[in-house]
């Protein structure tokens, strides 16, 4: 049952006796004296001195024999009392499980604690501080906060290691404000409490708790050591705040700690995260200059940030700097290598990588094989498939594998490989995933058994909730290519009404299966539908629902249709302008479209060529441009004008006639 005093509602110091009925706070309780009836010290008899030497494999060894979880903890708690005796973590991970059963069948850790003594364990701070901990590794919180109250029940004083466990586990469960208010009351701490709630704070990416503890921390008299101050300067590197991280760096040198390999890196590679690549290759030049010697996890670092940044030419030349200093290459060098090059359309060069990985004997992992197979895909050489394995190659197969595999397969367009793939996963005792199911259902599809496609789509929504929006997309996808426009529709109802997770994508397939189907008042009311839902269109929405006004002749919802994609930033596709132009010749050009369109050019989000032709016909049909257009007309052509030496007569007649 979950005690009062942890729900922290009002006070969270303080204790609810179920007897009284009463609050106790938390300090007074560890100030009663300890209880007769189990606090036991026996002086009459001396122990005999065991001839057995405990080691740390005996006593797992025992452990893992045992019969009894109740003999088992007390045999555990035994060995904890041996002089020099210090149990492995692999012996805390089984009792996990152990104290987890007791627990279950006795009810509460009291009820743990009174079995134990009818086996003849006395009980004892140790007794707690060891539970305590178990619970704590296990991740067993609700037992943490159980333990702390027996323990103070029992008369024991909580000592640091009690505070900083409690403190842990209020982050864990998602009340760090109770464990800084707890941080500011304890009455006794060590540099581990603080470092403990540095290390949540940071992985929270809470700063201002950062730099709140940090003063409470020198205030108590305990100075951050180097990875202390590394923890931090990460944490403020992540996020870009720069300024704070140097001042980290001033404490640091006032305290006398260097900067190390770790901290250089920390600072580069937040740079190289926010773009700001020459201010991280300044660092580089100062670090070298203190004569401190990058590593490859910092070459990495800037190397990944001179390809995202487009400057693939100088990453590549920094391999050649890395070989020149006798930098060792590391396989997530080459995994950031791969992946960045083939983001940037070179995919031989990433090909190039990946074969490299032999002569230098790394072996890649199954991030690499993704990556790779990623490319090939992407540049349509799947006939370089086998060549992956001609050298040897062997791949340790896990669910990241077979996910990449199926992905291949389907892309190849080897849908029933793909299926028996699936299968030989489930068969290897692989557990599928949501991207293990997009493969399937591409596959099923791919291959032409769309209603077996359906109904695992119908088992998959059984059996699993909070599914990604792209599974949705993916069936509805392959019914549409399949030509089975309302079956998709009918899916895609239903999803709405049951509620399930959608996106931009999933809106615009029925959306297009409707238009396809001939249903054109159904695709304009889904269109609605998925702006009054707050699903903003994208590119390819916004250009097919402009196609199908422009082919209804529909003038106010074109010009409604060209204004959102001018706000949304959206270019308009080669396709799209040429049905549009049909349609302002049909409709006489419209003045309120044609101006619209002088908008989106303006914007950048159609081509000088497209918006030229277009001109000299709406100038021919007597089009009226507004006051505001003419200007950007008129600067727009003098500028092709001046830069264009060849003098066209066409853009000088339209010049002239915009003037």
């Amino acid at each position: 049952m979950v005690r009062k005093w942890r729900l922290f509602l009002t006070d969270p110091f303080h204790f609810y006796n179920p007897k009284t009925h009463s609050f106790t706070p938390l300090f007074s309780l560890s100030k009663h004296l300890q209880n007769p009836r189990f606090y036991r010290e026996i002086h009459t008899f001396q122990e005999k001195k065991s001839r057995l030497v405990l080691t740390p494999q005996l006593v797992e060894s025992t452990l893992l024999n045992c019969n009894s979880d109740l003999i088992a903890l007390g045999f555990f708690l035994w060995c904890a009392k041996q002089p020099n005796f210090f149990h492995h973590r692999r012996a805390f991970d089984h009792m996990v499980s152990v104290v987890g059963r007791l627990t279950q069948k006795s009810g509460t850790i009291r009820g743990v604690i009174d079995r134990l003594g009818s086996v003849g364990c006395v009980v004892k701070a140790q007794t707690f501080l060891i539970l305590l901990r178990i619970c704590w590794r296990g991740k067993l919180y609700r037992l943490v906060f159980d333990v702390c109250e027996e323990l103070i029940a029992f008369g024991y004083v909580p000592n640091p290691f009690v505070y900083n466990v409690i403190i842990d586990v209020l982050f864990k469960i998602g009340r760090g404000e109770v464990a800084l208010r707890l941080l500011k009351e304890i009455p006794v701490s060590n540099f581990l409490t603080f470092n403990i709630a540095l290390s949540n704070l940071c992985r929270l990416n809470d700063l201002v708790g950062v730099v709140d503890v940090l003063r409470m921390m020198l205030g108590k008299g305990y100075f951050p050591n180097d990875d202390t101050f590394a923890m931090v300067l990460n944490c403020f590197c992540k996020v870009g705040r720069f300024a704070e991280a140097f001042q980290a760096l001033g404490l640091m040198s006032i305290l006398g700690i260097p900067v190390s390999v770790t901290v250089w890196g920390i600072l580069i590679d937040g740079y190289c995260r926010k773009g700001q690549i020459s201010k991280a290759s300044d660092l580089l030049e100062n670090m070298v200059e203190t004569g401190c010697s990058p590593n490859v996890v910092i070459y990495t670092s800037l190397i990944k940030g001179f390809m995202e940044s487009g400057m693939v030419n100088r990453a590549l030349a920094m391999l050649g700097i890395m070989e020149a200093k006798g930098c060792a290459f590391d396989l997530v060098l080459y995994n950031v290598l791969i992946d960045c090059l083939f983001k940037v359309g070179r995919f031989d060069d990433a090909l190039g990588m990946f074969f490299d990985l032999e002569k230098r004997n790394i072996v890649p992992d199954s991030y690499t094989f993704s990556s790779i197979l990623s490319a090939i895909c992407s540049s349509r050489r799947l006939s370089l498939f086998p060549k992956l394995f001609s050298n040897g190659l062997v791949l340790h197969s896990d669910l990241f594998v077979y996910n990449s595999l199926l992905s291949y397969f389907c892309k190849a367009g080897f849908p029933s490989f793909a299926v028996k793939l699936y299968n030989d996963m489930l068969d290897g005792g692989f557990i599928a995933d949501q991207y293990s199911f997009v493969g399937l259902l591409n596959a099923l599809c791919g291959s032409g058994r769309v209603d077996e496609a359906v109904d695992v789509y119908g088992r998959i929504l059984v059996s699993y909730s909070n599914l990604d929006a792209h599974i949705h997309t993916v069936i509805i996808g392959g019914l549409i290519k399949a030509g089975k426009f309302h079956r998709a529709v009918r899916l895609f109802k239903k999803a709405i009404v049951e509620r399930y997770t959608l996106d931009a994508v999933s809106f615009t397939l029925p959306i297009y299966g409707l238009l396809r189907g001939g249903r054109i008042t159904e695709a304009c009311t889904l269109y609605s539908q998925m702006k009054e839902l707050g699903f903003a269109p994208n590119a390819y929405t916004y250009n097919i629902i402009l196609s199908c006004f422009c082919k209804e002749r529909d003038t106010e919802m074109v010009r409604q249709t060209i204004q959102e994609m001018i706000d949304a930033d959206v270019e308009l596709r080669s396709d799209t302008f040429r049905r549009i132009t049909d349609f302002l010749f049909k409709s006489n050009f419209p003045h309120p479209v044609f101006n619209l369109l002088i908008e989106m050019w303006g914007a950048g989000l159609m081509r000088d060529k497209a918006i030229y032709a277009l001109l000299s016909n709406g100038l021919a049909y007597g089009v009226k441009i507004n006051d505001m257009n003419c200007r950007l007309l008129k600067a727009k052509l003098e500028d092709v004008l001046l830069s264009d030496t060849s003098g066209s007569d066409d853009f000088s007649d339209m010049a002239a006639s915009v003037g």
